[in-house]
């Protein structure tokens, strides 16, 4: 019998040990359903969001493929003082738990933290810590990380908003503030997509106008005020 998983050599971005790090075989990727801020659901126990973060057993540097892949003397200097010297040597490369997973998903977030990463890695770790406590229905774990994500895109937004290849960033927002039941700012950023000229993504323009009519008709049956101020052409 195949074995789901495969194992990838992963250089340590902190000590520059060399360890092995499992993935999910793309045979073994079956997506069951897609919710609408992207979160897949993958038949029977293997679910790749297990294994994206890799963990360097000797030092415990926690990262992903679109984690800094070189950190400075500074940067190690910061992790090994403020998570390194308390690290017990373990080994995340094998088959993960849920329970790991979590465990590896929040080590990573405190690195790319600790080390100063880019905006867009820290609200994708803390996005996908809302989805893993999704998984085991925490509504309120996933609603807190839900919470610090938006807020977190929302910096991502501020810093490169001029860039018109964010319509998925501006429908994410949108649906973010959706799902933490905020429907007034979430049709503000569903509008932006849609009405803003610039943005060619057909895709999001539809995902953003479909969300916005399925909010207004939450919003007249609940019979609340519709914001005036917005409308999708």
């Amino acid at each position: 019998m195949i074995d789901p998983l495969f194992q990838v050599k992963v250089q340590c971005p902190c000590c520059e040990n060399t360890f092995s790090s499992s993935r999910v075989r793309p045979s073994f990727r079956k997506v069951t359903r897609t919710d609408s801020d992207f979160c897949s659901h993958y038949r029977d126990e293997v679910n790749p969001d297990f294994y994206v973060v890799r963990v360097c057993p000797n030092c415990g540097y926690a990262s992903t493929e679109n984690s800094l892949q070189e950190l400075t003397p500074r940067q190690k200097e910061l992790y090994k003082n403020r998570i390194g010297k308390s690290w017990v040597r373990r080994d995340y490369g094998g088959q993960r738990t849920w329970e790991e997973a979590l465990d590896c998903y929040k080590l990573a977030l405190l690195c790319a933290q600790t080390v100063g990463d880019k905006d867009r890695v820290i609200a994708g770790l803390l996005h996908h810590i809302a989805w893993m406590y999704r998984l085991r229905d925490n509504q309120e774990q996933e609603r807190r990380f839900l919470r610090y994500a938006l807020e977190a895109y929302i910096r991502v937004y501020e810093l490169e908003g001029v860039n018109i290849d964010n319509a998925r960033l501006m429908y994410l927002i949108g649906e973010l503030y959706r799902r933490l039941d905020e429907p007034y700012e979430a049709v503000r950023w569903f509008s932006r997509v849609v009405n803003d000229k610039r943005i060619m993504d057909a895709g999001m323009i539809k995902a953003s106008r479909e969300a916005w009519q399925n909010i207004r008709q939450e919003m007249l049956e609940k019979k609340m005020e519709l914001p005036d101020e917005v409308e999708l052409l």
